[in-house]
């Protein structure tokens, strides 16, 4: 049986932010779920785009030596491989992200928020 999601039944299960949780794999991308507030780490994906949907909320990706991109509810945006990118959401916001299952969540960058693919996944059957 082909199993049915709940992006608000999802987000629910997200306590912390800029946690990712992934929720669907498809063709080797995961489709993840965050709740983000205040600002993340500078980083990019050598290898990896990024796709992001901004579900509620408001949701900047400030691009060092570039215009800053603010996107609010409904709006999507892909952040291109190898682009240095400073996410920053002033409010709560919610995220549907899709990526490449490889990619790293900081990037290089390794931080006390940094989650490994296990902690995305753990709850995966």
């Amino acid at each position: 049986m082909l199993e049915i999601g709940n992006l608000d039944a999802e987000f629910a299960k997200i306590t912390d932010y800029w946690s990712p949780r992934v929720i669907a794999m498809a063709n080797g991308q995961f489709v993840k779920l965050a709740k983000v507030k205040g600002d993340f780490v500078l980083h990019s994906h050598d290898e990896e785009d990024e796709f992001f949907f901004v579900v509620k909320g408001t949701f900047v990706l400030r691009y060092p030596g570039r215009e800053d991109v603010t996107l609010k509810q409904g709006d999507f945006h892909v952040t291109p491989k190898g682009v240095a990118h400073h996410p920053f959401a002033p409010e709560e916001t919610w995220l549907l992200f899709v990526e490449p299952a490889t990619t790293k969540h900081t990037g290089d960058v390794e931080t006390d928020i940094t989650r490994s693919v296990a902690e995305q996944t753990a709850h995966l059957p």
